[in-house]
């Protein structure tokens, strides 16, 4: 396998611009070890997450509307918890990962009922797929045992929650099940900044008391 410091440039912006578009780096025959001193290389290395399955390492670099939709599904989702006091504990892109399982990821958001001091595995993961990878993510959540996992791609949310036998996409969050996903939808591409398509929410539950 190549060293893993080459493997880090490419996906580096220069100083003072936003990238459009995520990039996505690929490279396969990773062993566990390889893996994990990539991570430590990487560090707390902003604008790049990982993903690890049996060997195959994605790198990705996610770009400003990519960062723009997962931010305001983010803001969304942590403004429905305050509203119906869920208690609620967002870790962004922490690094989930399970040696036995050969598995690891850092999805664009996560949520732990409690803290992660109750319990290191997410309740909730979201992810924004501008560029697919060659992974098949809910294989590697469902290694991590993470209990839903959220999917906004081309303009459409799905969500996805696991049973005994995988997972199974569902029309409603069992973590929220107050959620409407068709109006998060909605609001998700409502033109505007995000505070007033927020506070826009938050409108609309308290005129339902929070249900």
């Amino acid at each position: 396998m190549v060293a893993a410091a080459p493997l880090i440039p490419p996906l580096t912006e220069r100083a003072g611009t936003v990238a459009e578009e995520d990039q996505l780096l690929v490279v396969h025959d990773v062993s566990w070890e390889e893996y994990e001193a990539i991570l430590a290389s990487l560090g707390n290395r902003a604008g790049v997450r990982t993903t690890y399955c049996e060997g195959v390492l994605e790198l990705m670099s996610p770009g400003g509307p990519h960062e723009g939709r997962k931010k305001i599904l983010a803001r969304l989702v942590e403004a429905y918890a305050e509203e119906t006091a869920l208690p609620l504990s967002g870790y962004g892109s922490m690094t989930v990962r399970r040696r036995l399982a050969q598995r690891g990821v850092e999805p664009d958001e996560c949520y732990v009922l409690g803290t992660v001091e109750d319990g290191g595995i997410p309740a909730l993961a979201i992810e924004v797929i501008e560029k697919s990878g060659t992974i098949d993510k809910l294989s590697v959540y469902a290694g991590l045992g993470v209990p839903e996992v959220w999917f906004w791609k081309k303009g459409r949310l799905s969500i996805y929650l696991l049973g005994p036998e995988g997972y199974a996409e569902a029309g409603r969050s069992r973590l929220m099940p107050g959620i409407d996903v068709a109006e998060l939808t909605q609001l998700v591409q409502r033109d505007g900044d995000q505070t007033t398509v927020v506070r826009a929410y938050r409108a609309r539950l308290r005129e339902r008391g929070g249900r």
